[in-house]
């Protein structure tokens, strides 16, 4: 079973993944951008590269994609699946950035993830002054650099891409105890 993990920054995603990989120490854990060798190469150039163009930037996004789900996904579509992050944070990010559409989008993926989507979804939401609180408490990447705004219009890209996706998901609020988050996010697997 895929699982896929999304939510933007200081939601709690790694926290949750950290107890999952007690829980469930047999799974394949694995993230986006960087989950493969070349992968860690994508994400190294994406970070040290000065502004690249935006249409560079979501195919190098793309081709991580691409290389994941080929090396680390299908190949272990038989084993507990958990990856922080993939194809919802992917879409959103790209639609803040360019003038493509959403259906576009989902295309350019469809192709990168060979049609391999996940078999559940885990959406860690946000409010506006959670969000803000964490914010405050560390310095800020480049991404969280770019405002509460901009977050928040990333989280509700999407939400909406989870809620339509045709996968099951389940969308926790972030400010809940980790303990409670984790009890429900522990039973959204078990579940058949």
């Amino acid at each position: 079973m895929y699982i896929l993990f999304e939510g933007i920054d200081r939601v709690g995603k790694s926290t949750q993944i950290a107890l999952l990989q007690k829980t469930f120490p047999h799974a394949i854990f694995t993230k986006e951008p960087g989950g493969t060798p070349l992968g860690k190469k994508i994400r190294e150039l994406i970070l040290h590269t000065q502004n690249p163009s935006t249409i560079a930037e979501l195919f190098l996004f793309l081709a991580d994609r691409a290389e994941h789900i080929e090396k680390v996904i299908i190949p272990n579509k038989d084993k507990l699946i958990i990856s922080d992050r993939g194809f919802i944070s992917g879409i959103a990010y790209a639609k803040t950035k360019t003038s493509m559409s959403i259906e576009k989008l989902q295309e350019l993926n469809a192709i990168a993830l060979q049609n391999t989507y996940p078999d559940k979804i885990v959406f860690l939401e946000i409010s506006p002054q959670e969000l803000e609180r964490r914010l405050s408490t560390q310095p800020l990447d480049n991404i969280e650099q770019r405002g509460i705004k901009y977050l928040l219009e990333v989280q509700e890209i999407m939400k909406n891409l989870v809620i339509h996706s045709k996968i099951a998901y389940l969308i926790l609020d972030a400010a809940a105890s980790k303990e409670k988050i984790f009890e429900k996010i522990v039973q959204f697997i078990k579940e058949k």
